[in-house]
């Protein structure tokens, strides 16, 4: 069951792709909010490593895990790195796996999280 899941997730994923979905999902940061190069980089992060496989943020993604649109409300960045660094870690029943990320795309991606208010 889990890997039909996956399977239609990365379906999806490219479907929105090869529409012309656009890869900057948030565009331009909001009056008042500074968008620091970090984000830029967590934003092509995100979509780099298919996390649009199982999250939405906005429009663009899948709806299998929780919507990320407004995780940067709820979670400073120093959390979300602790995050997606080992999830398990920090939740031990969560159902998102390790990623494979190296020190920077995790700091630019939990950067990126906690700018989404």
């Amino acid at each position: 069951m889990k890997s039909n899941v996956r399977r239609w997730a990365a379906l999806a994923g490219a479907m929105l792709m090869l529409s012309g979905a656009s890869v900057l999902l948030s565009g331009a940061p909001a009056p008042g909010q500074e968008r620091d190069a970090r984000a830029g980089r967590g934003e092509q992060v995100w979509v780099s490593q298919g996390c649009y496989g199982c999250h939405l943020i906005g429009k663009f993604g899948t709806p299998i895990g929780p919507e990320l649109s407004r995780v940067g409300a709820k979670y400073e960045a120093s959390y979300l790195r602790r995050w997606l660094r080992d999830p398990e870690s920090v939740r031990p029943t969560a159902h998102m796996p390790k990623l494979e990320l190296s020190p920077e795309e995790i700091d630019s991606l939990a950067v990126y999280l906690a700018s989404l208010k």
